[in-house]
């Protein structure tokens, strides 16, 4: 039976480990300059409704690198629910590849691609959750700290797609998640109501306080560039700055999904300094979505 990777929901604690597993092999097997060709052939649809670097970039070269191949899909090229809808594009990419990973504005176009479907759909960003940043980011902390079990977690900034998918992670994993949000732009009040190991709040240094790993990200995503201004005045207590930094644990990690925009949600200073991870966590995306997409094949 085919799987899909919409949510970080759609895996068990058991599936995001083996997951975890893979990527681990695959990312030494490229170090080592091992061959690993696990999807010689086969083809991956990459639909971009929003332009990207990292999804772009390390989808494409994961395809590349396990021995198959990628087609960008741009915002001008497919038009899935304009040109024709979701469920006949579904239908049509599943006769002609392998797998799709979709970037996309509204979570839904996604989750109607994944049940027309009849091949895997990844996640690769959409308004409600951004999985696949997730998983390379918990990858990356487990690389770094050893397990995920004892870590605090300090998430700062906007309730996000990102924010969301770290509240599901948190469910299924169990790992300590300090939000902090400014009022009126708490994360999906679903997700929230889901979570066992979560605790939201509006003040960042509550939530800093003796935190392991202090995440952030932009303060106005895609799509919100007319609330940019107003977001700029509202967010400016929640920065990521040195100051904030001093409640954090001795050894804390900064971490950013990036693009950063820096002297907004986080300094410059402190992207620069040596507790940040940002451009080991970007890395990962390549390691951990190669084995998403080859844990998806198998299935």
């Amino acid at each position: 039976m085919k799987r899909d990777f919409v949510s970080i929901f759609d895996l068990t604690k058991k599936e995001i480990y083996e997951i975890f597993t893979l990527a681990k092999e695959l990312k030494q097997a490229q170090k080592k300059g091992i061959v690993h060709k696990m999807l010689k052939d086969k083809t991956l649809a990459m639909i971009f409704e929003k332009p990207s670097l990292r999804t772009r970039v390390t989808f494409e070269t994961g395809m590349t690198q396990l021995g198959g191949h990628a087609i960008n899909l741009g915002p001008n090229d497919a038009k899935i629910g304009a040109r024709e809808t979701v469920a006949d594009a579904g239908q049509n990419l599943s006769r002609w590849v392998d797998l799709i990973m979709a970037r996309v504005f509204v979570h839904k176009t996604v989750e109607d691609l994944a049940a027309s479907a009849t091949i895997p759909v990844i996640n690769g960003l959409s308004d409600l959750e951004h999985p696949c940043q997730i998983m390379c980011d918990l990858f990356t902390i487990i690389e770094k700290k050893g397990t995920l079990d004892s870590a605090i977690i300090a998430y700062i900034g906007d309730g996000n797609n990102v924010c969301n998918s770290f509240i599901a992670a948190s469910t299924l994993l169990g790992f300590k998640l300090n939000i902090a949000t400014p009022k009126g732009y708490e994360p999906n009040q679903q997700y929230l109501t889901k979570a066992r190991a979560a605790v939201l709040g509006d003040d960042p240094n509550k939530a800093v306080t003796h935190a392991d790993i202090v995440y952030t990200d932009v303060w106005a995503s895609m799509g919100q560039e007319t609330e940019a201004k107003a977001r700029k005045q509202v967010f400016k207590p929640f920065q990521v700055n040195r100051e904030l930094l001093t409640s954090a644990n001795k050894d804390y990690l900064v971490m950013h999904c990036l693009p950063a925009h820096r002297g907004e949600e986080i300094t410059d200073e402190v992207i620069k300094d040596k507790h940040s991870i940002v451009f080991d966590q970007a890395e990962n995306r390549l390691h951990i979505q190669k084995a998403i997409m080859v844990w998806l094949s198998k299935k």
